[in-house]
Formats: C-alpha cells, sequence, structure tokens
C-alpha cells in the first residue's frame, strides 16, 4: 500500500492528476512498479524507486526503449513522460505462453544482433543496470571491454566483497586475463543488456515487446545467455533453436553461457541481499581459477 501511494503521488506531481488508483505489480528486482488507473483515461505503467539513485536513471532507460525500437527494430512501450523521479509508459499485455511468440521473438533479436553490428565496444554514455551505474566506455577490444565494465567493476561493491574471498578475486582476474582463450572473437552490435523472461512483454497485437534495456554495443551473446542462463518457460526452446539456426551459432554455444552470465551474477550479488544464489554461482564458475 505504501508502494501504490508513492508511486500515485509521484504521478500527481509530475501532472497525472487523474490517477485515482496505482495497483503495485511485481516481478522486477528493484523498482517499484504500478498500473495507473486514471479513471476514464487508458491505464499506464509507471516505475520509481523509493530513492532515486540519479537524475539521469530513467532518461537512460527511455532513451535505451528509444534505441531498441528505432535502431534494433524491437517492439517497446512508448514513453510517456521521463523524469527524474517517474518513468510512465503505455501499458503492454501478459506475454502469451506459446511457441510462436517465442520464434517471432527470436526473428526479432537475430535480426537486431546482426544488422547494427558496430566497430566498438560501449556505449555514447553510461547507463543503469537496475539501480547501479553501467559503465560503457568505449573501448576497441571486446574482452578489454567485458572484462573491465562487466566483470571487475563490480568487486569494489560492499555485497561482492564480502561474497568473495580473496583467492575468488584473484581468480576472477585470471579468467579475465584468459578470456581470448574462452570465448571466440565475436563483433559488438546494439544489445538488450538485462533480456531475462521478466522483461519480456507482449504489445496489443501479440508482438514481442520488451522492457527495462540497458543498452550498450556488446557480444550478442551477452542477451542470449541472460536469457539461457535465467528461468524461462518450456515454450521458450523454441527461442533457443530458432535464433541459434538464424544467427549460425556454433554446436559449442551452451557451454559459454554461465561464462559469459557471470557479470549477471555479479551484478545481483552486489544488487540483493537475498541474491538466489547469484554468489554460489560466481563462485562455482571461478573455482577452476582458483589456482
Amino acid at each position: 500500500m505504501i508502494n501504490a501511494i508513492l508511486l500515485r503521488d509521484r504521478l500527481h506531481a509530475a501532472g497525472f492528476t487523474d490517477v485515482t488508483a496505482v495497483e503495485p505489480v511485481e516481478g522486477g528486482m528493484a523498482a517499484l512498479a504500478g498500473i495507473a488507473d486514471r479513471g476514464d483515461g487508458a491505464a499506464l505503467f509507471v516505475k520509481s524507486f523509493a530513492e532515486v539513485p540519479s537524475d539521469d536513471l530513467f532518461a537512460a532507460e527511455a532513451e535505451g526503449l528509444g534505441v531498441l525500437r528505432e535502431r534494433g527494430g524491437l517492439t517497446t512501450p512508448e514513453v510517456v513522460l521521463s523524469t527524474r523521479d517517474v518513468l510512465v509508459l503505455s501499458l503492454l499485455r501478459e506475454r502469451p505462453a506459446h511457441e510462436a511468440f517465442w520464434e517471432q521473438l527470436a526473428h526479432a533479436l537475430a535480426r537486431m544482433h546482426t544488422s547494427t553490428v558496430h566497430d566498438r565496444f560501449g556505449w555514447e554514455r553510461d547507463n543503469w543496470l537496475g539501480r547501479y551505474r553501467q559503465e560503457n566506455t568505449w573501448t576497441a577490444d571486446g574482452y578489454e571491454f567485458f572484462a573491465r565494465h562487466r566483470l571487475l567493476r563490480w568487486l569494489p561493491e560492499r555485497r561482492v566483497e564480502a561474497a568473495l574471498d580473496r583467492e575468488d578475486r584473484r581468480a576472477l582476474e585470471r579468467l579475465c586475463d584468459r578470456l581470448p582463450d574462452l570465448l571466440p572473437p565475436r563483433p559488438p552490435c546494439l544489445t538488450h543488456g538485462d533480456l531475462w523472461s521478466h522483461n519480456i512483454l507482449a504489445a496489443d497485437d501479440g508482438r514481442p515487446a520488451v522492457i527495462d534495456p540497458a543498452v550498450s554495443y556488446m557480444w550478442a551473446e551477452v542477451d542470449l545467455a541472460h536469457l539461457w542462463c535465467s528461468p524461462h518457460p518450456p515454450e521458450a526452446a523454441r527461442f533457443f533453436a530458432v535464433y541459434a539456426e538464424l544467427t549460425g551459432l556454433d554446436d559449442g554455444w551452451q557451454a559459454r553461457m554461465p561464462l559469459i552470465q557471470l557479470r549477471q551474477h555479479l551484478a545481483v550479488t552486489a544488487m540483493f541481499d537475498h541474491d538466489w544464489g547469484a554468489a554460489q554461482q560466481v563462485r562455482a564458475a571461478l573455482k577452476p581459477f582458483r589456482h
């Protein structure tokens, strides 16, 4: 109830004085979110934080949605309003539970990944992953970018320092040194950056739509790993089969996914006291590099 009142009050302050109530929605891991009832008007999706981490957080998210739509060809919600305190979006639907939906998503994501190849890794500015800043300094080398800005950047965070011992930290550094031996070279392309199943919904016409981006030019397999390694419904198996065919993935791609997903496990460890086993996953992945 407190969260609903906070969201309603922030909508009123932003000029949506016709909002009569906000129904909180579950699923997000960091932000407060709800569906705003405007009485006679169309319902809206609203997102905020009890304490907004930065003035540019929602502006960066709104930019990411626009980039995914305009450069990447993905379906995203319309940005109705973005301020320091609140993000207001058009309302999407729950995704349908059938394979055809996931096949559509595979075509859309493969098209984005193959049509947006860039000459450098990074982004025009830093943006956000949840409540934490995502570093996007332009870098020519993908291994260096992934090591510095997607893995090692989490080591100074308080919860990560508590979760990993000295040998774990050294193991992560050794892993980073060996990335060129562990991962095949891939070009940078536009990536969603936080593509797990909870960030995949449906538009009014049933097309797959995405929310909560943390965009950058990075390896396409960052998006693939997040979907593969995080919980997804059985019908999503069709996505992986179609995406692999469309993009010409080699037979060993599944074996790389846990290593690439280390970035997300480190981020979750940094963000939450209850990390859903993320720190354990990190330590397991680092075990071969401890000595």
